[in-house]
């Protein structure tokens, strides 16, 4: 199994106030599955999400990659296992505007300490944006720039894609080409886990997984 969470719990304090964002969410995900993570806002979608990828540590429950326990360690050593594991894709600001599509995802590379020239070339091209390779952020269409945080996410050659609405600045015609790339992702032996309000997104999926008050339950 590549990924795991059993039992999550995460809350969140604002004075005398208490939100339960999770509440005792456990999930699975095999190699070679794209599922998809639907419910209204404020369901604990994001959040499952930070958790799942290391950037939050849930208050109750944990989460395994590859059987390696992520939860409840310092932010050093879930760095390290995020970068050798997961690659992450947010809905928006995936690039740095001073820096080219090329050298957004070599940065990546090289946070990873996997810098492969060869890789870069190759991720490039497999986004379509070889045309653009050497264009900044300010320079490029949505639909581009949602395919090269794409490939920045695939830079390290993660197991996992975690992604959060990747395809809710697109166009239809985008949104296909980007479900596309990560089905060839997964055809690879990855996974990849979806937060989306799309139903294209979500009938392309493996499973659906839908998150009501901080609770799941599957399709």
């Amino acid at each position: 199994m590549l990924l795991e969470a059993f039992d999550l719990y995460r809350f969140y304090h604002a004075g005398e106030e208490e939100t339960l964002a999770l509440k005792g969410v456990s999930l699975h995900i095999k190699a070679g599955e794209i599922v998809a993570v639907q419910g209204p806002s404020g369901s604990g979608k994001s959040t499952l999400l930070s958790c799942l990828s290391g950037l939050d540590d849930p208050d109750g429950g944990y989460v395994t990659i590859s059987g390696e326990r992520m939860t409840r360690k310092s932010e050093t050593e879930r760095g390290k296992i995020r970068a050798r594991s997961i690659g992450i894709m947010l809905q928006s600001k995936n690039l740095f505007d001073h820096l080219s599509i090329e050298d957004n995802i070599r940065l990546q590379m090289h946070l990873a300490d996997k810098i492969d020239e060869k890789y870069l070339n190759e991720l490039v091209d497999f986004v379509g944006l070889n045309h653009r390779r050497y264009a900044r952020p300010v320079h490029i269409s949505g639909g581009e720039a949602a395919r090269a945080g794409l490939a920045v996410a695939m830079a390290a050659r993660p197991e996992i894609l975690l992604a959060d609405e990747p395809t809710g600045e697109v166009d239809a015609e985008n949104e296909k080409k980007i479900l596309h790339l990560m089905d060839a992702f997964r055809e690879k032996g990855s996974a990849v886990v979806v937060v989306t309000h799309s139903n294209a997104v979500a009938e392309y999926a493996d499973r659906i997984i839908v998150l009501s008050d901080g609770r799941i339950k599957e399709k």
